[in-house]
Parts: structure tokens; sequence; C-alpha cells
């Protein structure tokens, strides 16, 4: 039976809620806004960033397995001008959109 239902609440042992049940419709919506509207940054690179203090391109660069040559190739600079980048504090808005070109990312993944 496929009767449109309103969003149910679980209660937990103290009588509070802690689980809800939605229409599956809202849930794939719920979904597809999160997908399209968020980037996502893996652990690993959060990890990295907080824990270890690496910058935020090297992160990523490492998380994906790049070398520091291969992503200088595809910005069109050489390693030592891209190992300068990411040893840098602050950069561009505009060298941190060719950077996250060249490693298929959302720039505010980069942030």
């Amino acid at each position: 039976m496929n009767v449109p239902i309103e969003t149910q609440y679980i209660n937990g042992a103290n009588g509070k809620p802690e689980f809800a049940v939605i229409p599956y419709q809202l849930f794939q919506k719920l979904i597809r806004t999160v997908d399209t509207e968020q980037p996502v940054i893996p652990h690993e690179v959060v990890q990295k960033t907080q824990l270890h203090g690496v910058g935020i391109i090297r992160a990523w660069r490492e998380y994906l397995e790049l070398t520091q040559n291969e992503v200088a190739t595809r910005i069109g600079i050489t390693q030592a001008a891209y190992s300068q980048l990411e040893s840098a504090n602050k950069t561009r808005l505009s060298t941190r959109k060719k950077i996250a070109t060249a490693l298929g990312l959302d720039v505010r993944q980069l942030v």
C-alpha cells in the first residue's frame, strides 16, 4: 500500500526523537541537494590539514596520488613553481581555480 505519509519520529530510550522516517521522494531530494550544493572533502584530506599541518592543495594532491610534476604539467607551469604554490600560505582565487581544475575539484574544496 503506497499511501503518502508525513514525517514520523522514533523516540529513543530517553523519550526524545532519535530517528525520523521521511517519504522517499523527500529523501531523494535531500540527497541531490547535498551532492550538488556542497562539495565534499574526504576525511583523509581534512586529517592531513588539521592534524598534520599539511596545506589543502598538497593534501588533495597526495589524496589523489598525483606528483607535483603531474599537476604542474596540467596547469602549464614547472614543478618548482607548483611546489611554491603548495608551500604558500595563501594563493589568489584565479590560481586556486587553475589548481582545482587540474585536480578535478570544485574550487570550494580548496578553501
